[in-house]
Order: structure tokens, then sequence, then C-alpha cells
């Protein structure tokens, strides 16, 4: 990162300085030398210049200058204060001019102690417009010290600043206070040079830094990041995998990793498509649900939004927990896993994947790419098509069911384009999961909306799916199959009287609502598409209100939909699994006495006290 010392000032600022200094004396405003984006622009001539609107403008207490970058984004103006100084307030003015007073929102400013900001925190973001001619302030509320302090103008605004002041006093600090954006966790990202993502395949050194609990609790370490994503990358605000030089523990993540993602929900508007699916594969007891909370994300000082800091989808004792295989593992029962694959329509563009014998494209995500070798990549070949021929005997269908289950009640038009699953070492079954990519999801696609008044399953009703015999594969088991429909209603059964109704999942939109609302405002700052449709919105709902208000109403009546599909009937009152060796004592619902079998009870709702366990049952 280039760092101008505006030497060239010097004499020309003298008397600023000495004027500054005044009123630091006064007023504990600090005072160091100029640091900042070296190139400004000459408006008249839009050349950069070195003379011209320059850094030193946003310190000369005159209103009427400005700084103006000539690179339009990731541009800032600061000062090294000599010493470690702990910010008490900042202050700023925009430039004085038609577009002035927008251009400083999202602005933000950071305090550092390496000469290239890469361990930078911030102090402080400017969520409403300037007022030209005067200096707001506000208070910072973090209580590390830094040298080094800048304000980083919001994207596509060139800086243009006209006055940035710091208030502070000298001292090293401690980080028992750190600034947050909102009250989600704020994960901040400087990369080596500036140098900003620009593919999937290269790491771009960084420092990673997580400030949460209220700003008491921080994660900051070196690693890398790069792009991530499919047809996300494609979006303005761009999906990144974060990876640290040595495994983490992540807020309060389970597994402890150097990988993790940073999904950007573009197209999803109530930011929260992705976060409600995991809590319903939670509840619908699958093995494995990805780790995801929302977070606020800087990436060299420059807010990017809101995000979901989530899992990387890899073998991990508290991920996909299966045996991860070496390059030595060429035969015998080594041979046999673990290995995770992923169902993927983009699998031609990966190096290390397969098209089975009916034409399902795989690739296979585990081993890595840079160390599976011939051995594993026909062995796994192998397995699959035995499984795809022979799925009643190598498929597991609990979790293949619940996962469908996910996928239909979510509407989710991708469960079929992306379906993960593995294989155990030793084992010959194929499970399914984790669930995955959500955000066209829940009443999301304008090719499926609206979903409800679909007769079929939404992978039959335009939804989509990675080849024509993965949707076979599917039919076969779920429309064709008496035995697999059977064990279907029977879960769906067991997870309605577990959290699956509408009541519940409506609570747990209303939480993430009220856990969003901060950070969705900031987000729609800075990507304002609240009434535009992109990606594949079928309409566009105005407002964050009423984008959820979009999602509730579907679940609730997708839970009724669902029912009705399985011919199922919901009475609210879960079966018991009762010892009939054991004694019991039976009331109905007026409290009086039934007797002591459940054998001979007629149709009707009961009460069941059984040693410490109390039910209501129903008896049909």
């Amino acid at each position: 990162m280039n760092i101008s010392k505006c030497a060239f000032f010097t004499t020309l600022l003298t008397s600023q300085t000495l004027a500054i200094t005044a009123i630091a004396a006064d007023d504990n405003k600090l005072i160091g030398t100029i640091i900042g984006t070296p190139k400004s622009v000459d408006y008249s001539t839009n050349d950069s210049s070195i003379t011209i609107n320059t850094c030193a403008d946003a310190f000369d207490n005159d209103l009427n200058t400005f700084f103006a970058s000539f690179d339009r984004s990731y541009t800032w103006v600061g000062l090294d204060l000599g010493s470690a100084h702990v910010i008490t307030k900042v202050g700023w003015s925009p430039r004085n001019d038609v577009n002035g007073e927008g251009r400083v929102v999202l602005g933000l400013f950071e305090g550092a102690n390496q000469e290239d900001f890469m361990d930078a925190m911030p102090l402080y973001i400017i969520t409403e417009k300037g007022k030209i001619g005067e200096i707001s302030h506000a208070d910072v509320q973090c209580s590390k010290g830094f040298r080094y302090v800048r304000y980083v103008g919001p994207n596509d605004a060139r800086c243009n600043i006209a006055e940035i002041e710091f208030y502070g006093h000298e001292g090293e600090g401690d980080e028992s206070k750190l600034y947050q954006l909102t009250n989600l966790p704020t994960v901040t990202i400087h990369t080596k040079n500036g140098e900003i993502p620009y593919d999937k395949e290269h790491d771009i050194p960084s420092q990673i830094t997580i400030i949460s609990k209220d700003g008491s609790q921080i994660l900051s370490e070196p690693g890398g990041i790069r792009e991530r994503g499919n047809a996300s990358r494609g979006f303005d605000k761009k999906p990144y995998r974060i990876k640290f030089d040595k495994k983490q523990n992540v807020l309060d993540a389970p597994a402890k990793a150097k990988k993790w993602t940073l999904i950007n929900n573009y197209g999803d508007k109530t930011l929260m498509r992705n976060l409600l699916a995991f809590r319903i594969s939670q509840i619908m007891g699958m093995p494995y649900t990805p780790y995801g909370t929302a977070v606020d994300v800087i990436l060299n000082g420059e807010y990017k939004g809101c995000y979901q800091l989530c899992d990387q989808i890899e073998v991990n004792s508290n991920r996909v927990d299966i045996t991860e295989m070496k390059p030595k593992d060429i035969d015998g029962e080594e041979l046999t896993g673990g290995y995770l694959i992923e169902i993927d329509a983009y699998a031609n563009q990966e190096t290390s994947w397969f098209r089975s014998a009916k034409g399902i494209p795989v690739t296979i995500k585990s081993p890595d790419d840079d160390e599976i070798v011939a051995e594993q990549h026909n062995y796994i070949k192998e397995k699959f098509d035995q499984m795809e021929k022979n799925w009643q005997t190598y498929l597991d269908l609990n979790t293949f069911l619940r996962h469908f289950i996910i996928g239909e009640l979510s509407g989710n038009t991708d469960t079929y384009w992306s379906t993960y699953m593995y294989k155990h070492r030793s084992n010959d079954i194929f499970y399914t999961g984790p669930v995955w990519d959500f955000d066209i999801a829940f009443e999301n696609d304008n090719r499926t909306y609206p979903i409800n008044n679909k007769t079929d399953y939404i992978y039959r009703s335009g939804g989509s799916y990675a080849s024509d015999s993965m949707k076979n594969f599917v039919d076969n088991i779920v429309i064709y199959n008496a035995n697999a429909k059977k064990q279907l209603v029977d879960i769906w059964d067991e997870v309605r009287h577990n959290g699956i109704n509408a009541e519940h999942l409506t609570a747990i939109v209303d939480s993430l609502e009220t856990q969003l609302q901060a950070s969705q405002e900031l987000n729609f700052m800075r990507w304002p598409i609240m009434n535009t449709k992109v990606h594949q919105n079928p309409e566009t709902w105005g407002s964050y209100a009423a984008e959820v208000d979009n999602v509730r109403n579907y679940l609730k009546r997708r839970v009724v939909w669902f029912d009705n599909k399985l011919k199922y009937t919901y009475t609210g009152i879960a079966p018991i699994d009762a010892n009939n060796n054991a004694p019991v004592e039976v009331y109905d619902l007026a409290g009086r006495h039934c007797g002591n079998s459940l054998g001979t009870l007629p149709r009707g709702l009961y009460v069941v006290k059984q040693g410490n366990e109390t039910k209501k049952i129903v008896v049909k």
C-alpha cells in the first residue's frame, strides 16, 4: 500500500500546522504527519495530480478545499501521530459541491499500528449525509491506542472530503472495548498492498480480524482471502473464502478450522434465507448442519455489507466427520474412505470430477484436488455407480429423505443442482448432506413463483437439477418406491411434532429479523437494490419488513401444502413410545383418571404419566 508523507507540503503547511497546534492545545485535537493515497485528481482535466486536491487539503482548516483521489475506491487520508493514541472523537466535513453531502455516507474511520494498515481496526462508520460548511463529530467507542489513523472514503467516491479531525490522548490503551459496526460481529480484512480478491484460485495475504460480543472479544490472525462461488461471483457484492494460516476457533462455531466462507446473499433481500434453512436442518435432525451467522464485512477500510460467515464444507471432526484420506491410502480398508462428493451442475468446471454411469455429474471435494490419486478417484466413481444402480442397498434413506424435506419445505429450486454426499471408511453406504445454498429458496425464484400454487414437488415443477438422470434418481425414491414414501411420511410426522410448524418457524424468522435489523439498514445503503429485481427475484416487495413478511407467509402456507401433499393430518399431539411393562397413569384432557392401561383406550386425546415422563397422546 502506498503512503504519501506529503513532504512536499512541509513549507506550505507551516502556518497551517501552527494553527492546528493551537486548536489541539485547547480541545485535544490531534496533529501529526499527513498521510494518504498519493495521487489526487485535477477535476479541470480529470488527470492525476500531486499538487491539486491533495491529502493536505483535508487538514487545512478550510471547508472550501478538499481532498479527492484519482482512484475511485479504497482511497484514504489520515495522520501518523508518531505514537499510539486512544481516539475519543472524530470529525468530518463533506466536499462543498452538489454531491458532497452524500459522498461521506459509509465513509469509515480506522486506526492501526502498522504503517501499511494491515492491522487496522474500525473506529466509526458514517451513516448519515454530511453538512456542507460544517464539521460533524462522533464519539469513538474504542479503548485501543493507534499511531496511524485515517478516513477511508466509501465506494466510488474518490474520498472527496473537505476536512477530517481526530481527537484523543496519547496511550497504548487496551482491547477491552472495540468498535462494532452493529450488534453483529464485525469482520475486517486488510490485504497486502491493498490488493482486491479477483478470482477463486489465488489467495491474497491478509490480516483477518473479527470483533464480537459488543466489542469485548477479538480474533486477529494472518491468513488469505479469495473469491468463491459460481453464479454468485457475478454480482457486484462478491462472495469470499477466507483461510487462516493456522486453525482457529471462530466466534461460537463448533469447528476449529482454517477455511471459512463469507456468503454474500446478494439476491436474498432478507439476508436470512440460508440461516433459516440451517435452523430447519437442525430441527430435522441432520447429522451435520453448517455453522452460519450474520456479520458485517469491511475490506481494506471499505464497508462491503452484511454477509453470512459460514463453515467451509470440508472434512473436519465438527463439519463432515469422516476419515480424512491421504495419498498413500490406495488399497484395503484405507481406500474405502472417507469421501466427500457433490452432485454438481458445475462439475465439469472442476479439477477432480466424474460423470456417473447414468450421467450424474459429481465433483470430488475430498480428497482434495492436489492430493487425490487415481486409485481413489476410480474407487469412489465405482462405488457411486454401484449406489446409483442399487440405492435400496447403498443409500442411507434417512438422511436422503430428511434432506429432501428441507429442500421441498424451503422451496429450494437448487436442491438437486448441488447436493452433497459423503461415505465413511469401511462403510459402503452413501449419506446425503449437508444442506447448502438457499438464497433463492423461500419464494425467491421467478422460475417457480408462486411455489405453493404448484401441485407437485418443486424439483419436478420448475426446479433445477444437475442432470436429467439426477431427477430420475430422486423420482425413483420419493415417487415410485412405496417403502421410501412411507418412511417419508413417518419422518414428516416426527418433525411436525418437533418444531416444523408455523408457530415455531415464524418465531425463528422473527428472531432473525430482529437480529439483522441494524445491519440490513447499512447493507441496503451500500447496495440500494431493495426496489430492483436482482438475480432471480420474482417480485420487489418494497421494504425489508415486506421482504421478511413474504418469507413468513410462504412458510405458513408451505407447511399446510406439505401436509396435504403427503395426505397427512397434524393433530399437534405427539405419540408416546410407552413401555407397556412400566406402570402408567392415564387421564383425559379434563383431568379425569382413565385407568392404567394404554391398550384398552377408546379413540381420543389423553395425558399419560409413566415414571418421570408426561406426554399427550392421540389414540386413533
